[in-house]
C-alpha cells in the first residue's frame, strides 16, 4: 500500500478535503480508493471581541497554511516524497455569519460568526416577509440586522460570502458556493437549486428606501450543486496554500461545502428519511426530508443536500464545550492529589459512569450555554448548575445531566419536526467529538430522538473527509451518476456500523428531564439578566 500510495503522491492521483471547523481546521487527502493517506490539523479558537464572536483573517490563512503544511511533513516522513500535484480539492467551513466585502476585497467589518445571537429583529422580520424561517445566524439576518443598526458599511458593500466561500474565491477566483452552505445565507428555490428570485425581490424591495447602489443578487456568490463546475486552483491560490511554492496550480475545486453538508456525506446521510446528528462545539441534527414542511418554524432550519435535497435542521449553538470546562476542572483535581490522569481514559471513565445515573438525572438540571441559544430565546448565556436539596446528587447523574443537558435544545427543535411535522426518520447517524466515547453519547441521542442511532467506523474521520469526499465525486464520478449511487457504490460498501435502539425507560427519563429543562429555562434568563 506504501508504493501505491507513494505513486499517487507523486503522480498527483490524490484529493484533497480541507474543513474549518469551530475549535480545529483539518485536512485529509485521499488516495484513488478515497482511503486516506494522511491528515493534518491545525487548532484555533474564536474570539470574543467588542461583543461579537469571530476569527481574523490572518488567523484563518495561518490555519489553512499551517494545517496543510501538517499534512504535507506527514506525508514526506511516511512517503518520503513531496505533494506536488492534487487532483481535486475541496474547501468546507462553518456554514452562515457574514463576511462581507468592498469593491477592493477588503474586509468592511471582522467577521461574525454562526456563534452571533444578535440579529433577532432581522431575523423576525425576514420570517414574516418571506413566510419561511431564518434564524438568527443567517447572513442575509446579518446583513439586515447591519441595516436595521444604521452601520455604515452596508452601502459599501459588494460582496457577501460564507468562510468556506471566501477561502475558495481566494484560491480559485471564483465567487461561487455549493447549494448546501449557500442555504445558510438565502433562502434556495427547490425547484432550481438557487437562490429563490422572488425573495430576492421582496429583499430590495424591503430597503429600496436606503437606496443602496447594490442588489442582493448582485452581492451574492452563484450556487452550485455537488459536481458542477467550481473552477480550479490558480498560482496565486496555491502559494497561499503552500507558500513554499511546491504545490503547482491547476487543481480541480469542487463546489465549497458548509460543515452540515459534509457531514451528511461523510455518514452517507443524503437521501430521504436518513438523518445524522453532529456533536461537539454546538450540535446539528437533521433529516432530508420527503415533503415540504406544514409551516415555518423558528427552531429548524431549511437548509439543503449538496445535490439540493430540502434538509430540516434543528441547531443548537451549545453542545460539550461546557461539559469540557467540567472534564477538566476533574483533570486538575486528580493531578492536585499527585496522580496523573490521560484525558481521554478520563473522559471515557466519566462518560460510561452517566449510564449508571438515574434515568431523569435525578432531578438535577443543567445549561450549558456558552454563548445565546437561539432555540431557547438566549442573546447570551451563561453556564449553570442547580439542584434541590433533596435532590439524587451524586457523580453519575452529574454526568448524565450534563451529557443530556447538552442535547436539550436540540432536542425542542427536534420534537418539533418528529412529533408536531410527523416527520419519518429510519435512523440517525452520529458523528463529532461527543461521540468518541463508545456507545455513551449515542445512547443518549437515541433517547433524545426516540430511534435508532448508529456510529460508522469512519465517524472519526469528520467534514474533512466529507468535503474530499465531494472533491472526488467531483473528479471521478460517472456521466449521469448521482452523489447517493456514488457514495453507495464506492465509499459505504461493507461499511461496519454500531446500532443503539433506543431503550423505552432511557425515553421516557428524557422527556422528564426535558419538562424541567423548559420549566427552568426562567432561571437561566435571570442568571443572565443578573450575573453580568
Amino acid at each position: 500500500m506504501t508504493a501505491a500510495n507513494q505513486n499517487a503522491i507523486e503522480n498527483g492521483n490524490t484529493v484533497l478535503g480541507i474543513e474549518f471547523g469551530s475549535t480545529r481546521i483539518k485536512a485529509v487527502l485521499l488516495d484513488k480508493e478515497n482511503k486516506t493517506i494522511a491528515t493534518g490539523s491545525y487548532s484555533w479558537e474564536n474570539s470574543y471581541i467588542d461583543d461579537i464572536w469571530t476569527y481574523s483573517l490572518d488567523e484563518i490563512w495561518e490555519g489553512l497554511q499551517v494545517s496543510y503544511k501538517n499534512l504535507v511533513k506527514k506525508v514526506k516522513e511516511i512517503y518520503g516524497v513531496e505533494i506536488t500535484r492534487i487532483a481535486s480539492i475541496g474547501f468546507s467551513a462553518m456554514m452562515h455569519g457574514y463576511l462581507a466585502f468592498d469593491e477592493d476585497d477588503s474586509l468592511l467589518v471582522p467577521f461574525r460568526t454562526w456563534r452571533n445571537n444578535i440579529t433577532e429583529e432581522a431575523s423576525e422580520k425576514l420570517t414574516k416577509l418571506f413566510e419561511y424561517p431564518i434564524p438568527q445566524r443567517w447572513s442575509i439576518a446579518h446583513l439586515y440586522q447591519s441595516i436595521l443598526n444604521g452601520e455604515e458599511h452596508v452601502s459599501k458593500l459588494k460582496y457577501m460570502t460564507t468562510l468556506a466561500g471566501y477561502v475558495h474565491w481566494k484560491l480559485s477566483g471564483e465567487k461561487v458556493l455549493g447549494v448546501g452552505d449557500a442555504s445558510g445565507m438565502f433562502p434556495i428555490d427547490i425547484k432550481t437549486a438557487s437562490f429563490n428570485k422572488q425573495m430576492f425581490n421582496q429583499f430590495d424591495k424591503l430597503v429600496e428606501s436606503q437606496n443602496f447602489e447594490w442588489k442582493i443578487e448582485d452581492i451574492m456568490p452563484q450556487t452550485l450543486k455537488a459536481g458542477e463546475n467550481a473552477g480550479t486552483l490558480t498560482k496565486e491560490g496555491a502559494k497561499l496554500l503552500d507558500p513554499t511554492g511546491t504545490l503547482e496550480a491547476g487543481s480541480l475545486m469542487c463546489p465549497p461545502e458548509g460543515d452540515a453538508e459534509t457531514g451528511m456525506v461523510a455518514t452517507n446521510s443524503v437521501a430521504p428519511r436518513t438523518g445524522n446528528v453532529s456533536a461537539g462545539t454546538s450540535v446539528f441534527a437533521m433529516v432530508v426530508l420527503e415533503d415540504e414542511l406544514s409551516k415555518p418554524h423558528p427552531e429548524l432550519d431549511l437548509v439543503m443536500t449538496p445535490t439540493g435535497k430540502l434538509v430540516a435542521m434543528a441547531h443548537s449553538n451549545n453542545c460539550s464545550s461546557n461539559l469540557d470546562k467540567w472534564i477538566n476542572v476533574f483533570k486538575e483535581a486528580i493531578e492536585e492529589l499527585g496522580f496523573e490522569v490521560e484525558i481521554n481514559n478520563l473522559y471515557e471513565t466519566l462518560y460510561n459512569k452517566a449510564l449508571e445515573g438515574d434515568k431523569d438525572c435525578g432531578g438535577l438540571l443543567a445549561y450549558g450555554y456558552l454563548s445565546g441559544e437561539h432555540i431557547t430565546g438566549f442573546e447570551e448565556g451563561r453556564p449553570l448548575f442547580t439542584m434541590e436539596s433533596d435532590n439524587n446528587f451524586n457523580l453519575a447523574n452529574f454526568m448524565r445531566v450534563n451529557l443530556q443537558s447538552a442535547l436539550g435544545a436540540m432536542k425542542m427543535g427536534m420534537d418539533i419536526l418528529l412529533k408536531e411535522e410527523n416527520v419519518k426518520l429510519d435512523k440517525m447517524l452520529g458523528h463529532g467529538g461527543l461521540f468518541k466515547t463508545e456507545g455513551v453519547a449515542q445512547k443518549f441521542m437515541a433517547a433524545a430522538v426516540n430511534a435508532p442511532v448508529s456510529v460508522m467506523e469512519t465517524a472519526g474521520e469528520g467534514g474533512a473527509w466529507g468535503i474530499a469526499l465531494l472533491a472526488s465525486y467531483h473528479l471521478n464520478r460517472e456521466e449521469n451518476q448521482t452523489l447517493e449511487d456514488f457514495l453507495n457504490q464506492y465509499i459505504f460498501t461493507g461499511q461496519s456500523e454500531q446500532v443503539i435502539k433506543p431503550d423505552p425507560e432511557d425515553v421516557q427519563g428524557f422527556e422528564e428531564f426535558m419538562k424541567r429543562y423548559k420549566a427552568g429555562l426562567s432561571i437561566e434568563r435571570a442568571a443572565v439578566e443578573n450575573l453580568n
